[in-house]
């Protein structure tokens, strides 16, 4: 079962959600590129999820449960006292993170979730709370530069709107997104026509809708970010693009 919480109303802007993953069977679920960032902490300890390029199978038995804080894209500004790029498609123990070294003791939730968020959130949230206050705030440009790209503007398009240089916005994205512009445009795409298609919504309208040249390219697309076909990403039965 997985359930989602808004987070203290003091780290709305820089986090999407608290969530708990929990497995009543054995699974592999697969987490695929979201422009985001989470903390998590599991069964292999507490760790930092860098901003994925590709997906990551996680493999889930009855019992195992996750709880996580997910950042919005580029919202992570210095929390963490590293680079982005540096934790780019890695799973860091927090343990190895000054900044948030305290977190790593904590335990994923111990029993089922309820309707409120677990008592180790209000932990975390508080040394965010602290982090937030001590760091500069992130790159304003961040969510401008994500959501162009989302309507689907060209990274030349997005470069000349802001008044930068193309090198000027993909050290930017670099340091806000972990990766240059072009990966962020792909992964942001990737993320629209999934949520269409989980409206729903016909393949060639998917790929029209969401900035592909054609049916063809979209599916090339989703199995370089996910490994699968969207079908299958989908849980529906089937090997292709729709």
């Amino acid at each position: 079962m997985y359930r989602e919480w808004a987070p203290d109303p003091l780290l709305a802007g820089r986090v999407a959600c608290l969530w708990v993953n929990e497995s009543s069977s054995a699974a592999t679920r697969l987490v695929v590129p979201d422009g985001c960032v989470d903390l998590v902490w599991g069964p292999r300890g507490a760790q930092v999820a860098g901003p994925d390029t590709g997906p990551k199978p996680v493999r889930m038995v009855p019992g195992d449960r996750y709880a996580g804080v997910r950042f919005r894209p580029g919202a992570v500004g210095e929390l963490f006292d590293v680079p982005l790029d540096g934790l780019r498609d890695l799973r860091v123990p927090l343990s190895d993170l000054e900044s948030l070294s305290a977190l790593s003791a904590l335990e994923p939730p111990a029993g089922p979730a309820g309707l409120r968020p677990d008592p180790l959130f209000d932990a975390v949230q508080r040394v965010l709370v602290v982090r937030v206050r001590a760091t500069p705030e992130p790159d304003p440009a961040a969510p401008v530069i994500a959501e162009a790209l989302r309507a689907g503007r060209s990274v030349r398009e997005v470069a000349w709107e802001l008044g930068l240089g193309e090198r000027q916005l993909l050290r930017r994205s670099v340091r806000a997104f972990g990766y240059g512009p072009k990966v962020l445009q792909r992964v942001v795409r990737f993320q629209r026509a999934l949520r269409l298609a989980r409206r729903g919504v016909t393949a060639a309208e998917v790929a029209a809708l969401s900035g592909y040249a054609d049916q063809a390219h979209m599916a090339n697309e989703v199995r370089r970010l996910a490994g699968v076909p969207l079908n299958r990403l989908l849980g529906r039965s089937g090997d292709g693009a729709t």
